[in-house]
């Protein structure tokens, strides 16, 4: 299996507001191997990805192996950073598709 990301992110813990996410589940993709299970705050992703850091969405099949979901980016909206799966969207919140809460 070849390597989606450096990272992958299997669920998010949304803010009360519904805008930002306050943290995320990651994983670390070692092509073959998925492992690491780590909490990750909005802030340090958005460090991150600056950095060069690369993150994909991830799910579990019914079967327990891993599909790849859709590529995180940085958009910046009226001077603030948002994470979002669909990087031409200018909306001014984070939005991670289909991400289960954790």
């Amino acid at each position: 299996m070849d390597k989606w990301a450096d990272y992958l992110i299997s669920s998010v813990k949304t803010c009360s507001d519904q805008k930002r996410i306050d943290s995320v589940e990651c994983h670390s993709d070692f092509g073959c191997v998925v492992c690491e299970n780590i909490i990750l705050s909005r802030t340090e992703l958005i460090s991150n990805i600056k950095k060069g850091c690369t993150y994909t969405t991830v799910f579990r099949t019914a079967i327990g192996k891993w599909r790849k979901g859709q590529d995180i980016h940085i958009v910046t909206v009226d001077g603030e950073d948002f994470l979002r799966t669909d990087s031409k969207n200018t909306v001014a919140s984070d939005n991670f598709d289909d991400v289960p809460e954790f």
